[in-house]
């Protein structure tokens, strides 16, 4: 059977199967449209706010900053993907890249004065917008999605999707490092 003569019968394309990325990827955009909205002011996106949280996080009392390979894993991206999201922070002077002292093939990300003063603007826009969508959701919806995204973005089902285990059900599963801004 040709597509075409599939789509001509009416049947669906689907087999009946529920899909379950469309309906990820439109929730994150329209998500995603709402914080860059509230993040517009400070000339930020919600994925750049994401990666100076990020960065903050990963800054030791040594003040060096993460290395990009680690920042990259806390952000489940690859390392390119990273490299060309920073390059208009670093443009804008919210972020700075520096060579390691000991391993000069390594860079690390630090956040300047004017970084870590976005990040604390961006968290008061993100905390209004979080609540907003917190308060529409309903606190056990919204909990309900960050629980099911976490356990998607959890290692566990990366490891129980390819090696044919089932993951753990819902709730009992080790609790991941969350991606909220502020650490929490």
């Amino acid at each position: 059977d040709s597509l075409d003569e599939f789509a001509a019968s009416g049947q669906d394309i689907l087999g009946g199967r529920a899909c379950t990325i469309t309906p990820l990827r439109v929730a994150t955009r329209r998500l995603e449209q709402l914080y860059d909205e509230a993040l517009a002011p400070l000339n930020l996106k919600a994925t750049q706010l994401a990666l100076i949280a990020g960065i903050h996080r990963l800054t030791g009392a040594d003040q060096q900053g993460p290395a990009l390979q680690d920042l990259a894993a806390l952000l489940a991206i690859q390392l390119s993907a990273l490299t060309h999201a920073l390059r208009p922070l670093v443009r804008d002077g919210i972020v700075e890249l520096r060579q390691d002292a000991q391993d000069r093939r390594t860079k690390h990300s630090v956040l300047t004065s004017l970084g870590k003063t976005r990040l604390s603007e961006g968290i008061v826009h993100w905390a209004a917008v979080n609540d907003q969508v917190e308060a529409v959701l309903g606190s056990a919806s919204a909990a309900n999605l960050r629980a099911l995204a976490d356990q998607v973005a959890s290692d566990a089902f990366l490891v129980a999707f390819r090696g044919g285990e089932q993951p753990p059900a819902l709730g009992t599963e080790h609790k991941e490092e969350s991606t909220d801004p502020r650490g929490e």
